[in-house]
């Protein structure tokens, strides 16, 4: 069985690699409000996995896009297992605006969009949380 660190940690690296730090972390927090949002499989890597039965249907698109999951960045991966630990251990705060649960890239356009509250832009990821979670106050 797979650690939750190393689920989070493949998660961010598949996911947001190129992103800017801060977008990583973003990430990262995504996936440890549904593990902790009662709507959601409750462990990390349950929440990742999440809709991988089918191709191109789950939550994180790398999950089941059909690609191998390969690690060819070694530097990117350690800065993403170091985001992983201080996420699981409580180290960084909050960066996505309050209580995000889903995100996109900015070049699609994800039905669900619309029915969730915009939080914050980081990289070319946009961060949404659903409308009765936590204050809002629009972009940040």
């Amino acid at each position: 069985m797979i650690s939750p660190l190393m689920c989070l940690a493949t998660a961010i690296y598949f996911e947001a690699r190129n992103q800017p730090l801060e977008g990583q972390v973003a990430v990262a927090q995504v996936i440890l409000e549904r593990r902790d949002d009662p709507n959601y499989p409750d462990t990390v890597c349950g929440v990742v996995t999440a809709g991988g039965e089918y191709r191109n249907k789950c939550a994180f698109s790398f999950y089941c896009d059909g690609k191998p999951e390969k690690i060819v960045d070694e530097k990117a991966f350690f800065i993403a297992k170091s985001i992983a630990w201080n996420a699981l251990t409580g180290h960084i705060k909050d960066v996505t605006g309050g209580y995000a649960t889903h995100y996109h890239a900015n070049y699609v356009q994800p039905s669900w969009a619309v029915v969730l509250k915009p939080t914050k832009v980081i990289g070319d990821h946009i961060f949404y949380r659903e409308n009765d979670r936590g204050p809002w106050s629009g972009w940040n």
